[in-house]
């Protein structure tokens, strides 16, 4: 049974869980957003994803281009967790993961650190 949490907080979870991000890294971040979904519509279980071009990737043919995402997938966490406090750990693992591979770093690396 999915952790009871209406979509307002989940939202100021996520939103917490960026305000977790060191400031100096946060002000790194450059053409990225954040969302929040249900689902992800082909795989149901994911927690998040981003979607874009990394950090540590983009050149001179990146400039203009639309914004990177990151989204957070609210119906999956809720449905892997089994307390409102195991929701707000998630979506912090879940948020720096996502947030990481905008900074280039990939799974391997996270799972050596911890964040896979």
């Amino acid at each position: 049974m999915p952790v009871p949490m209406d979509r307002q907080r989940f939202d100021e979870v996520v939103s917490e869980a960026l305000d977790l991000i060191p400031p100096e890294l946060a002000a790194a971040m450059d053409n990225v957003v954040v969302l929040v979904a249900d689902r992800h519509p082909q795989d149901g279980d994911l927690l998040g994803l981003y979607e874009g071009v990394a950090l540590t990737e983009r050149d001179s043919d990146y400039s203009g281009s639309l914004p990177d995402a990151i989204t957070i997938y609210r119906d999956p966490l809720l449905e892997t967790c089994d307390s409102t406090e195991e929701v707000v750990d998630q979506v912090a693992i879940t948020v720096i993961h996502e947030v990481a591979h905008h900074f280039g770093i990939d799974d391997d690396r996270l799972d050596q650190l911890g964040w896979a």
